[in-house]
């Protein structure tokens, strides 16, 4: 009689390691997984659920200044390093990996207006009140000497805003007009203007280097060549746009933080229209920063939020509060993607995480395997009501409710305003104007 023996090789079911784990043989034919949909379905609508209940933002504050917080300048080359300014012209230097001050000094008579570090980190700019540019050493001085700038530069006029070249030893300084400075030179290597009286805020385009972009108080954004002598365009928004941020991975595209409560997404080869209007905040938008993916920006308000959107995304995914912040004045995203910093008026910095549910410190293996699977399943399932809906939903402060259903009663109302005037017309008497296009009112070049 003739048997057949069973054979297998134990390289197809046994795991190489010490242990010697036997493999689960799996086979992935629909037709034998008739429940897969629903129970991925739980999966997702717990894994939402559970990434409401881990929302824990907050993770620390940074107190030490004795007036509101104006400004912040992030270090090119350690994620620990913060600068910020203060309103009685005093800068500190955190660290913030122990969330402590380590150096603070007066730096100008009256409000720092700004800070910003060179390409190697180991110079510190300042510009404020009393009409100087100081340039400090980033490291501390030695024990019993005191802190003095290794330069100070006079200005003519009033700065208002600075900004470091991201790969030359420049920067560019605003006020009355848009200053190029050179580091070892005191004057100004030429000054561009374009029929301003004032301008509150510069910055370099991170990646087209030679790019730079002012706002004026006449509700202006102008666009700046440094290589030319003159400016290249310029555009006029309905309202006037308080800051102005590049976005780090499309070179020609920018966020400006407007008055009427909306953030405009521009591209610089077409700035009849934003690509994008972010609405949300319910009041005067003070400052805006983009992650260093370009994916994202945090934005800071007057009215006591702050909010982070997706680039290419009109509303927030998620709103930041607290009882005791009250306006926000400058807000910054650290460079390794990870926290947003917040300075409001009463004196206080705040860490954020990005993401609100993220579990700070040591991931093992097993558990970022989880978290990538959960993140999978709320992104395949993110459109199903429930799960829409829970993961849309936030606490807001009563105030910022009642103020939204009022912006929205007075939009519906004007939108139903226009539509009773266009029927009631004749046929294209009132044409429709889109919302983008209602944003620009004049473009020069």
């Amino acid at each position: 009689m003739k048997v057949k023996m069973i054979s297998r090789n134990p390289d197809d079911f046994v795991r190489e390691t010490k242990n010697e784990h036997h493999k689960m043989p799996r086979n992935y034919d629909p037709a034998l997984h008739p429940m897969e949909t629903a129970r991925e379905y739980v999966r997702a609508l717990n894994a939402t659920k559970l990434e409401r209940v881990f929302a824990k933002p907050f993770v620390g504050n940074l107190s030490g200044h004795r007036d509101g917080v104006s400004c912040f300048g992030k270090h090119p080359k350690s994620l620990t390093t913060l600068a910020s300014g203060a309103y009685d012209g005093e800068v500190r230097i955190w660290d913030l990996a122990n969330r402590e001050s380590v150096r603070s000094f007066v730096a100008h008579e009256g409000f720092v207006r700004g800070v910003c570090y060179n390409i190697s980190g180991d110079r510190l700019y300042s510009v404020g009140d009393d009409k100087t540019i100081k340039v400090w050493n980033s490291q501390a001085p030695d024990v019993g000497d005191e802190d003095e700038p290794i330069n100070t530069i006079l200005s003519r006029s009033m700065i208002t805003g600075i900004t470091h070249h991201r790969k030359e030893a420049k920067f560019a300084t605003c006020g009355e007009y848009c200053s190029i400075w050179d580091e070892n030179r005191n004057d100004p290597l030429k000054n561009l203007k374009w029929g301003v009286d004032t301008l509150h805020h510069v910055a370099f385009n991170p990646v087209e280097t030679s790019l730079l972009s002012c706002c004026g108080s006449d509700r202006s954004i102008i666009l700046y060549d440094v290589r030319e002598a003159n400016p290249l365009r310029k555009m006029v928004l309905t309202m006037k746009s308080n800051k102005l941020s590049w976005n780090p991975m499309e070179a020609f595209n920018f966020t400006v933080a407007n008055e009427d409560c909306n953030l405009y997404t521009f591209d610089t080869r077409q700035l009849k229209n934003p690509l994008k209007i972010h609405f949300d905040h319910v009041s005067a938008v003070t400052d805006v920063d983009y992650s260093p993916t370009g994916k994202e920006f945090v934005s800071g308000s007057y009215d006591k939020t702050v909010r982070i959107y997706h680039t290419h995304h009109s509303h927030s995914r998620e709103i930041y509060h607290t009882k005791r912040m009250q306006h926000i004045v400058c807000v910054a995203w650290s460079l390794d993607n990870r926290y947003v910093f917040t300075g409001s008026d009463e004196m206080n910095i705040r860490m954020w995480k990005a993401k609100a549910s993220e579990k700070l410190g040591a991931i093992r293996p097993r558990e970022r395997v989880a978290f990538n699977y959960q993140e999978a399943l709320k992104q395949k399932y993110a459109a199903h009501p429930q799960i829409k809906r829970i993961a849309r939903h936030r606490q807001v402060p009563r105030s910022i409710m009642n103020k939204q259903k009022k912006m929205r009663a007075i939009k519906d109302k004007e939108l139903r305003k226009e539509a009773n005037v266009r029927n009631h017309s004749k046929p294209g008497a009132v044409p429709f104007v889109g919302e983008r296009k209602k944003a620009v009112l004049k473009e020069e070049v």
